[in-house]
């Protein structure tokens, strides 16, 4: 049987040591630790983000567990405070393995087992069965040369093994094991937002985006049923408000789409729930199944009102499918979010203003004003690279909201104005009376957000 590992998995602290509330459950250590304790071994999850743990008492936390393996995700924005904890780990319990995973890690991995030497592993791509088979290597003793899907240091040198196939029945991952997180601490104004993954890959290469590059671009899905179950269990065990589909384009597969929602209508359900999707994958029919089992949100990556910057993104849509689909989903009555990317290589000052009268024109209900953020491992970055334009070093500033490149064609203070003057006279009194008063979960939610951002304008001032 071997050694029963005893791991740590960790959501480190912000370098700043300020803490704000994050909405959005860490799904990804959700995943690792249902799948190590159905292999055996015993976890613990330090969620220092929700429970304000800071890298001292992390420290001292993880002395007294004392584990064999300690696993730490790895976003790009959190990279930082990733290496931080890292090293707290690596003082804290000197003979434990100090694993990093996510997207970062994945395409980072020689550069930071380069810079860090207290991270030992990097585990690429889909994390679940590659991790738990390097926690049983590592507690067993069993060499790591053969063990796909990993990069580590090995006397004095940096080895990169094959990658490892991807999972194909998704059905066999069990549900992620959200018992190990302050779910109240994730209440976003009293409500418990749940993500959810049915399906893992991309068809679609858009230049900014690594879901592809990560997760592969042959499309793997979980069954409707094993979905339902899913859902259930939230209602049931953990007292789900919403459902938020994380798939990037859950409409791709139509039938697959109505088997879901009949699963969701069958288990009388009835929790709202929002998804993703692509505006040239959608119909007036899919809306109205989707509404009829409480879907309430539709976010489309729209990413620009001018088609020069959709063929630079590589989106594949044209603005009319975009205008069209947005319009359907708001005659279907549901809240229409969708996301822009502002500043992408190439957009000129007249392409921003064709993208800011898409806005004004098809009147979404939420907008996510993106900054164009050239992420290892995107297309975007390779671009930025070959135009030679200086890109900043700072991990912590790619966060969509930061310019991290300079542009010649937006300089960094334009893009902010830019952003702030958008949200100032978007989320305005009369969006909040507009969505304050609808039976719309998402617009009740959103008139809060809006509330909160005028309060936090007039004390700026």
């Amino acid at each position: 049987m071997g050694t029963v590992a005893n791991v740590a998995l960790i959501n480190p602290p912000p370098i700043s040591g300020v803490f704000h509330h994050h909405p959005y459950l860490p799904m990804g250590l959700a995943y690792l630790a249902a799948v190590l304790e159905e292999k055996g071994s015993q976890v613990t999850v330090l969620d220092c983000l929700a429970e304000g743990i800071d890298q001292n008492q992390l420290k001292q936390k993880l002395a007294t567990i004392n584990p064999d393996v300690i696993g730490i995700n790895s976003m790009t924005p959190m990279t930082p405070s990733t290496l931080m904890a890292a090293r707290g780990a690596k003082e804290a319990c000197p003979s434990a393995a100090v694993v990093l995973g996510g997207p970062h890690a994945t395409f980072m991995d020689k550069e930071l087992l380069t810079v860090e030497p207290a991270v030992d592993v990097i585990v690429r791509g889909e994390g679940e069965v590659t991790f738990a088979e390097l926690t049983k290597r590592i507690v067993n003793n069993v060499g790591l040369n053969t063990a796909d899907g990993i990069t580590y240091r090995h006397q004095n040198r940096i080895v990169q093994n094959q990658s490892r196939d991807y999972i194909q029945n998704l059905d066999d991952l069990p549900f992620p094991a959200y018992k190990h997180f302050p779910l109240e601490k994730y209440r976003l104004f009293g409500k418990l937002f749940f993500p959810v993954i049915t399906s893992r890959g991309c068809p679609f290469q858009c230049n900014f985006c690594t879901t592809s590059r990560i997760l592969g671009k042959q499309y793997r899905v979980r069954s409707p049923q094993n979905i339902g179950h899913e859902l259930e269990l939230l209602k049931r065990e953990y007292g789900a408000d919403s459902f938020t589909f994380y798939d990037d384009t859950l409409t791709l597969d139509k039938k697959r789409l109505y088997d879901i929602c009949d699963e969701i209508k069958s288990r009388k359900l009835n929790i709202p729930w929002d998804c993703q999707t692509r505006a040239d994958k959608v119909s007036e029919e899919m809306f109205t199944k989707m509404k009829n089992t409480n879907c309430q949100q539709v976010f489309f990556g729209i990413e620009s009102g001018c088609q020069h910057v959709l063929d630079a993104v590589n989106k594949r849509t044209t603005v009319e499918q975009n205008e069209s689909a947005i319009k359907m989903a708001k005659k279907s009555g549901l809240f229409v979010a969708i996301s822009i990317i502002l500043g992408y290589p190439g957009e000129t000052a007249e392409m921003r203003k064709e993208t800011f009268n898409f806005i004004r024109r098809v009147e979404p209900d939420d907008v996510y004003l993106c900054i164009a953020t050239p992420y290892p491992g995107t297309e975007l970055r390779k671009e930025v690279e070959q135009l030679g334009y200086k890109m900043s070093s700072d991990w912590s500033q790619y966060d969509t909201t930061t310019p991290v490149f300079e542009n010649p064609l937006l300089s960094g203070e334009e893009a902010l104005r830019l952003r702030k003057e958008f949200y100032n006279r978007f989320y305005s009194p009369k969006y909040v009376m507009r969505h304050m008063f609808k039976r719309n979960f998402y617009s009740r939610v959103m008139s809060r957000v809006a509330a909160n951002h005028i309060v936090w304008r007039i004390k700026g001032r």
